[in-house]
């Protein structure tokens, strides 16, 4: 199986990678731009996306360009901490992070934000990545409005452990990114994309 080639999603150079997507289909014109605004709402509220998701302890925080909690729709430059159920790693992490690099509203029907594996904004004089994925792993999620319903989708691209972490979290890395590897975080982004989209 081949990546699908997605307007705004990065080319698969190595690594894994995941195609996720989750659709629900709309009767009429009108009630479609209604769900699609109620679907833009719920996909930059991020810190409730673990409320559209009950099965997954992954709990998800937008963060600022110094790392504190803002409670807002996300902004260029924002982070994004990710705490996923499990060891923490060494140096008393216990988060992964990930900074958003892209943000594309051009399009009404379509909004797209790009992340990136990056470091812990929170820590001064440091460049280590914090975060499973190396840095040239990507993670694109996009929501659309299409002829007859709604769509989200999430797409991760060169997905590659991150090895540059000390030896404790580069174990802890390879274990996350052969999981992976195997399908477990497409199963998580699955519950996510299919959690946007459900609602009355």
């Amino acid at each position: 199986m081949k990546p699908k080639n997605i307007p705004g999603v990065p080319k698969h150079i190595k690594g894994s990678f995941h195609d996720t997507e989750s659709k629900k289909e709309v009767g009429n014109s009108h009630d479609l731009d209604l769900q699609f605004t109620i679907l833009k709402k719920r996909f930059l509220s991020i810190n409730q996306w673990r409320d559209y998701c009950k099965e997954s302890k992954t709990d998800f925080r937008l963060c600022d360009s110094a790392g504190k909690y803002v409670e807002r729709f996300p902004q260029l430059g924002d982070y994004i901490r990710i705490d996923i159920p499990g060891p923490g790693g060494t140096e008393g992490r216990s988060f992964d992070w990930v900074q958003i690099t892209s943000i594309d509203l051009a399009n009404p029907d379509v909004v797209i934000i790009q992340c990136r594996p990056s470091k812990d904004p929170v820590k001064e004089n440091t460049r280590k990545i914090a975060h499973f994925y190396s840095h040239i792993a990507t993670s694109t999620f996009i929501i659309s409005k299409e002829k007859n319903g709604i769509k989200a989708g999430i797409y991760g691209r060169n997905e590659y452990p991150n090895l540059k972490s000390g030896f404790f979290n580069s174990v802890r890395n390879i274990m996350i990114a052969i999981g992976g590897m195997l399908g477990f975080s497409k199963i998580q982004w699955e519950c996510l994309t299919k959690g946007l989209v459900d609602f009355k």
